[in-house]
């Protein structure tokens, strides 16, 4: 199947010829024609299937319909996402998928002034982009009406429930039509979302793309047990045994984040850090200066590196373990992108063995353990790139689950 065989209109195709794809994958062809015919769709995806394309095309496509209404637009479409930078990716696809329609688009997060928001939205716009808390601030200045949306997307639910969103959510819908398309797209179908399906969607079309292995093969996994002491120097030795490549390190907390970065700068290493305490403008001048290679290494914490899609990342340190075992999945997912190969190394002190074995049992296999100075990682043989269609900026195959304000506060 082609994406001509979808039923996309011309000015789409166009787009993505010149971007290159030529068939669509698995997730966009159960996704695209229930979307273009107006039904609710849940789906559950993981990383790297193109999920972002399967709702952005045919929601384009459906948006084109009819004549373009002069002056101020009513939103339409409302696509929202858990993080800024998810959200800034999806814009983009939006933007992207969209540039030879007359549709207009625009993105609004926290960390970044309002007021500049308030200006963009101004003259309406067709497609917002969203997260959570700052669309309910902007409700509530009165600077958007939502009484006329036709389609409401919420995508990586899973992430929304553990961040803490799904009351949010609830007063979001409460204010556009009943009579809206939902779309709901998951990485996992915990109790929480398949009610928040049941309440808010009608004889939803289900679609799912779920991969036989929990990681992907082409990720060559090792561990290194150590004290924590050891951590610090272990990072920094193992990104110089990797001279200019990209590399992202997670960290449980901000302040670990912090004291990364503080390490591998005083080793001449450029780093630089994401997180929640970080403003929306040091965000993201440290992912353009991580997708520029002008600092190669970015280290996160969980949250804030949510939907980070960028080529070219060779490898993915866990100089902390995560607590909750799918978040591992999603993390070194950040490499062996669109077919490529990558390395993914952590590091384990006593206290973390537990957490190391709970990992193993998910994803039904033993991590072999290397030596601390890395020499005994194992290489990563190259794949054949795929064929497949647009991948928009996904990040899921975990579920993370904060129980307290302190816990939400250490990512």
């Amino acid at each position: 199947m082609n994406f001509q065989e979808l039923g996309l209109k011309k000015p789409i195709l166009k787009t993505l010829t010149k971007q290159g794809y030529e068939v669509p994958t698995p997730i966009q062809i159960k996704a695209i024609p229930p979307i273009l015919a107006g039904r609710d769709v849940v789906g559950l995806a993981q990383t790297g299937t193109g999920k972002t394309a399967a709702f952005t095309l045919p929601l384009l496509h459906r948006l084109s319909d009819g004549d373009q209404p002069g002056g101020h637009r009513p939103v339409r479409v409302l696509i929202l996402s858990p993080t800024r930078e998810l959200a800034a990716q999806i814009d983009a696809a939006v933007q992207t998928y969209g540039m030879n329609m007359p549709l207009r688009s625009t993105v609004v997060v926290g960390g970044v002034p309002i007021k500049r928001q308030k200006n963009a939205l101004m003259n309406g716009v067709d497609v917002l982009v969203a997260t959570p808390g700052r669309l309910e601030d902007l409700v509530s200045q009165r600077a958007v009406k939502l009484d006329r949306v036709e389609t409401v997307v919420l995508d990586e639910g899973d992430q929304m429930l553990d961040i803490g969103f799904m009351p949010a959510i609830r007063r979001i819908l409460k204010l556009t039509p009943k009579n809206r398309q939902t779309l709901l797209f998951s990485a996992t179908m915990p109790k929480e979302i398949k009610a928040l399906s049941n309440d808010h969607l009608k004889d939803p079309v289900e679609v799912s793309v779920v991969p036989e292995t929990a990681t992907a093969d082409r990720i060559a996994q090792s561990v290194m047990h150590m004290q924590a002491g050891d951590k610090p120097s272990a990072v920094a030795k193992l990104i110089g045994a990797h001279p200019g490549k990209r590399v992202i390190v997670f960290t449980r907390t901000k302040r670990g984040a912090d004291k990364v970065v503080r390490k591998l700068n005083g080793e001449n290493l450029a780093a630089a850090a994401i997180h929640g305490n970080k403003s929306q403008s040091q965000r993201e001048k440290a992912l353009a200066a991580f997708k520029s290679g002008k600092n190669p290494v970015l280290i996160a914490t969980d949250i804030a590196a949510r939907g980070i899609d960028v080529p070219g990342v060779e490898l993915v340190v866990n100089y902390d373990l995560p607590n909750v075992s799918e978040s591992y999945v999603h993390r070194i997912g950040r490499t062996a992108r669109a077919g490529a190969s990558g390395f993914a190394v952590s590091f384990c002190q006593a206290d973390e063995v537990k957490l190391l074995r709970a990992i193993e049992k998910l994803i039904k296999q033993n991590i072999p353990a290397n030596a601390v100075d890395g020499t005994m990682m194992p290489k990563a043989e190259a794949a054949p790139a795929p064929r497949g269609g647009p991948k928009g900026p996904e990040g899921r195959n975990r579920r993370r689950r904060y129980t307290s304000k302190k816990q939400r506060a250490s990512a």
